[in-house]
């Protein structure tokens, strides 16, 4: 049966749900303590900076896989995902196709770069090409980009609480914000990948507890199926050639390709895990492998949206990302709901934790130890520490940027999220390019093609509401390109920008370059 609408909730809860049983609460705050003595646990072993930010280096591949998979699905695909199956269709998996083809070139040709002499942070192998300056750029727009996407992140953390508990979308996010800080604090990064493989374990079950529901509400496999067969919502390739449709075929495979080679070659929430591997070859087993299992959990949980679709039970006014958490909430049974919901606040709780460490590895290693010259591991540690409670109070501060950016949930969290990472990932990918593919290029020209990329994508991404405005209609075309293609626009953009710096340099006359 429906669910009625109401006024006097938040954005966030606009739906009349029924609270969680006694026991429903247990399972989710024995969850937590488990979460929290984890980080405390870990923390036993944190001596030097190295512990903290990279494990030691001392951790298997299939607990990199499973911390890469847990890192960067998390909460939106727990949340969005399903709620973009039971709107749409399995066209989405075309992009994650691009995926493992974008791995799959970063194993090939990044990875082996990363694993010579001992980096700490993905922009220290810059610094010998380029200089510390370049080193900082490009760890700084990683920060500001890593702070935009994860302030998504936390603020989709949020809906799931604020259905649960009835608080308001401000209050959830500040208690997911504070307990994901702790145990982070404490037990850095080797805590985060264990929490990771938890987490990852606990919201994979919740999803096929969901789907098994489901599905039987629905009548069975075959009646769901055969109705989603029936409404084209088993719909997975869309061969048209168009740079404004979202998913297609070719935008999917080189979108999603240059989006996972930049996520996943150049930004050091990805490339941290890499880093803390055993060998180049346990690195480069997580790194593809990974791959295949998301394409495998993303299909999860566009099948658990159809799957809810197929019941009938989706409220026609409900937004796409209160869906799921809305079916776990009035249709699973006593315990299952608690099971499922902490599955969710696992898969917020786990990015959530991952870009706290790398944000303060990034910034003690690539800023701090530079500019102070103090590179005492021991110091480094404490210092790193009080670097990860201030990203943390930094990310809580984001989602709530966000929640009134997005107040009316119109736009799913998982699109908000890659679009806005999208954004700068263009130039960082861009630069490795000219790095290792441009012998002539220099510092300068490094800047010239980033700045080009970042100043283009921002127009870009902004040019729907900058196109309404008076005489800036003519933005209106850039407003309608699909979001995939901005990994594809920003990365030519800055090797563009970059050769064009260097044409420049060479004619200019001595003593003008």
């Amino acid at each position: 049966m429906g669910l009625p609408p109401t006024s006097h909730l938040s954005p966030l809860t606009p739906y009349l749900l029924p609270s969680l049983t006694r026991l429903d609460l247990a399972v989710v705050l024995v969850y937590c303590a488990a979460s929290l003595g984890v980080g405390l646990w870990v923390a036993r072993r944190q001596r030097t900076a190295g512990d903290y930010f990279l494990g030691a280096r001392d951790l298997p591949a299939w607990a990199i896989l499973l911390s890469i998979v847990a890192t960067e699905t998390s909460a939106i695909t727990v949340i969005s995902i399903p709620g973009t199956g039971a709107r749409g269709d399995l066209a989405f998996l075309q992009l994650v196709l691009g995926f493992i083809v974008g791995r799959t070139a970063v194993a090939v040709w990044l990875l082996p770069g990363y694993f010579r002499g001992e980096q700490d942070t993905a922009y220290a192998r810059l610094e010998s090409r380029f200089g510390p300056g370049i080193r900082r750029l490009m760890s700084a727009i990683f920060l500001v980009t890593r702070f935009l996407g994860d302030g998504v992140r936390v603020f989709a953390s949020a809906i799931p609480l604020a259905l649960v508990t009835g608080w308001s979308a401000p209050v959830s996010i500040a208690v997911i914000g504070v307990v994901t800080m702790v145990y982070t604090w404490f037990g850095g990064f080797k805590a985060v990948v264990w929490a990771d493989v938890f987490q990852l374990g606990v919201y994979i079950v919740g999803g096929i507890v969901t789907l098994s529901v489901a599905l039987s509400l629905a009548g069975g496999a075959d009646a769901a199926l055969a109705a989603a067969w029936g409404a084209g919502k088993l719909h997975l390739l869309n061969p048209t050639l168009s740079f404004t449709t979202t998913y297609t075929l070719l935008g999917g495979l080189v979108g999603g390709a240059m989006l996972s080679a930049a996520s996943h070659g150049t930004d050091h929430l990805i490339v941290q895990r890499l880093l803390a591997s055993r060998s180049l070859r346990d690195a480069q087993i997580a790194l593809v492998g990974s791959g295949f299992v998301v394409f495998l959990q993303f299909l999860l949980f566009l099948l658990v949206g159809i799957a809810i679709w197929a019941t009938g039970l989706v409220p026609a006014a409900a937004p796409s990302d209160q869906i799921f958490p809305g079916f776990v909430l009035a249709h699973l049974p006593t315990g299952l709901a608690g099971l499922v919901v902490a599955g969710i606040l696992a898969a917020a709780m786990g990015t959530h934790s991952s870009a706290i460490n790398a944000l303060a590895s990034s910034l003690t290693h690539d800023f701090y130890a530079g500019w102070t010259g103090r590179r005492d591991p021991a110091h480094l540690l404490r210092v790193g520490r009080v670097f990860s409670a201030l990203w943390g109070l930094a990310l809580m501060a984001g989602a709530l940027l966000f929640l009134a950016y997005d107040r009316e949930g119109k736009t799913p969290v998982v699109v908000l999220a890659l679009s806005v990472a999208s954004i700068a990932y263009g130039s960082l990918l861009g630069t490795y390019l000219l790095a290792g593919r441009w012998s002539r290029a220099t510092g300068r020209d490094v800047v010239a093609g980033a700045v080009v990329s970042l100043a283009v994508m921002l127009v870009v991404f902004f040019a729907r509401p900058l196109a309404e405005q008076p005489g800036l209609g003519w933005l209106a075309p850039a407003g309608r390109l699909a979001w995939p293609w901005y990994v594809p626009l920003g990365t030519l953009l800055a090797v563009a920008g970059g050769m064009l710096s260097g044409v420049l340099r060479r004619r200019a006359p001595d003593g003008q370059a």
